[in-house]
């Protein structure tokens, strides 16, 4: 049976699901990622990885299901760079609420939203409220730990690994090698932030607005040089691992403590 939930008609639909069915939708990015990666990185990782998950999780008897993706998300970092495609906080937020909104044409009361983009997590974040406080829905931010800043930096990235690095390039080359040209990717590191105790990408007491050219015409901010899809598929495999079980943990999950 499809786990794809716009592959059943109405009817079908309305009969699979229950207050108790998880509707996963992907959000990536339309964005630059350096000269070796396409466009579409984000929003490849976010759409694949669910995919995977829900997949995995169905087959283990989860009553999970896969929205499309959204591929068009706040990417204003990247908005100098020809090819990213961006919409404001505000038009993406109401798209997300709307979205929620419409999940009361149906039984199904829980939306995850699995997250391919770093830019996306504080709106989607705001979203989790806004949609719990107007609808009554339950709702969940995951996705892949590149996304959070927080993937496995390469062994000359200091920890700043967070955008067309290591790891995403390793991801991308493992899921579509055919759209990464390796031989025009680099290393471009802020080495001189590597010693800041407070300012911090991620894990840091103080935050700080950044665009991408900030640290160089290239837009990126990692090392891309020794990424190799063996490694980009031991990422996908404890990517889709974790979701799994996270969904398993999001199913049993409740504000209250049930009464004994």
């Amino acid at each position: 049976m499809t786990r794809e939930l716009i592959n059943l008609s109405g009817p079908a639909a309305d009969a699979a699901l229950t207050e108790n069915s998880i509707l996963v939708l992907p959000t990536g990015a339309i964005e630059h990622h350096g000269p070796h990666l396409p466009l579409a990185t984000d929003w490849l990782m976010a759409d694949l990885i669910a995919r995977g998950i829900v997949e995995e999780a169905a087959a283990a008897g989860q009553d999970v299901w896969l929205l499309p993706s959204l591929a068009y998300t706040k990417s204003d970092e990247h908005s100098w760079a020809p090819g990213t495609f961006w919409l404001n906080a505000d038009t993406l937020l109401q798209t997300v609420v709307d979205i929620g909104r419409s999940m009361l044409t149906t039984k199904a009361r829980t939306i995850v939203f699995y997250n391919g983009h770093g830019g996306n997590i504080a709106l989607l974040q705001v979203a989790l409220r806004e949609l719990r406080r107007r609808f009554g829905l339950r709702t969940f931010l995951t996705g892949s730990a590149m996304a959070a800043g927080d993937g496995q930096n390469g062994p000359d990235e200091l920890g700043f690994g967070i955008h067309g690095g290591y790891a995403e390039t390793s991801m991308i080359m493992h899921l579509r090698p055919e759209l990464v040209d390796l031989s025009k990717a680099d290393r471009w590191v802020p080495d001189h932030m590597a010693e800041l105790e407070y300012i911090k990408f991620n894990g840091g007491r103080v935050h700080f607005g950044w665009l991408s050219d900030d640290f160089g015409p290239a837009g990126v901010v990692g090392d891309a040089t020794g990424s190799n899809a063996e490694y980009g598929a031991e990422l996908y495999a404890k990517a889709v691992a974790d979701g799994v079980a996270a969904l398993a943990e999001i199913a049993a999950f409740r504000h209250l403590p049930e009464e004994s």
